[in-house]
């Protein structure tokens, strides 16, 4: 045990987890979802929908129907949920990224403790991966841009043409497993949506629940999430034997 100006420093949460808990594997893979998980769009998308809509000549959406918003394909909350029209969405959805790329991704922070909690699963001999509905060359520069790309052995997500992608997490958490095929066969999602462990489900896995992000009340319990929690610190010990 280290010793500080106060006295003695306890091992990170992580540490003494693992340490007390050695007969409780991590799961070989991990994987995350990004927006609501492991970064806070800090207003980034839900206003940059907003203002994408207002500029072609959309009402507002109400802060519910934008929270709604985040977690599904983008093309996909426009239509279903904003209710543009199809030959509208293309325009909105540039207008909407040229935002994020030029201040969005910048705004953005990693949430409390969750750079520290992926450092200590890849320390601890996880393979961490990313399988995130936005745009997989928009993740990995958002990631970049975070500082955080280097902790994650893949990024998966959507084709960049979103329009003619499937729908739904189940393809793009198929990806990462296809990827990492020799460390899934007890892998484990982590994410703020139902279409996480939806998603998850389809693939036989089970998912692990963070309340932080953008989730409805109860809609993590009522998908099926085999448990939820409050930080980054409570993680480690939800992904000990979680497979």
């Amino acid at each position: 045990m280290q010793r500080g100006q106060g006295g003695p420093v306890p091992p990170a949460p992580s540490a003494r987890l693992w340490q007390a808990c050695p007969v409780a594997p991590l799961p070989s893979l991990i994987l995350f979802d990004l927006d609501g998980t492991l970064v806070d769009p800090a207003g980034a998308i839900t206003g940059g929908i907003a203002a994408a809509l207002m500029a072609h000549g959309f009402p507002r959406p109400s802060d519910a129907v934008l929270q709604a918003m985040v977690g599904p394909p983008l093309v996909q909350s426009l239509a279903a949920i904003a209710e543009v029209p199809p030959a509208l969405i293309p325009d909105v959805v540039a207008s909407y990224r040229t935002g994020y790329l030029a201040t969005g991704m910048a705004r953005s922070r990693p949430y409390p403790g969750i750079v520290r909690c992926v450092e200590a699963l890849v320390e601890a001999g996880a393979v961490v991966a990313v399988a995130t509905q936005k745009p997989e060359w928009l993740a990995e520069e958002l990631l970049e841009v975070q500082g955080m790309r280097h902790l994650f052995a893949s990024v998966h997500g959507s084709p960049r043409e979103e329009t003619g992608a499937p729908h739904g997490k189940a393809p793009i958490i198929r990806a990462a497993l296809d990827r990492h095929a020799g460390s899934a066969r007890d892998a484990v999602m982590i994410g703020d949506r139902r279409h996480d462990v939806e998603g998850a489900a389809a693939n036989g896995l089970v998912c692990i629940g963070v309340s932080w992000g953008f989730a409805l009340a109860g809609e993590l319990e009522d998908a099926g999430a085999v448990r939820i929690v409050d930080s980054a610190e409570d993680l480690p010990e939800a992904l000990l034997g979680a497979a």
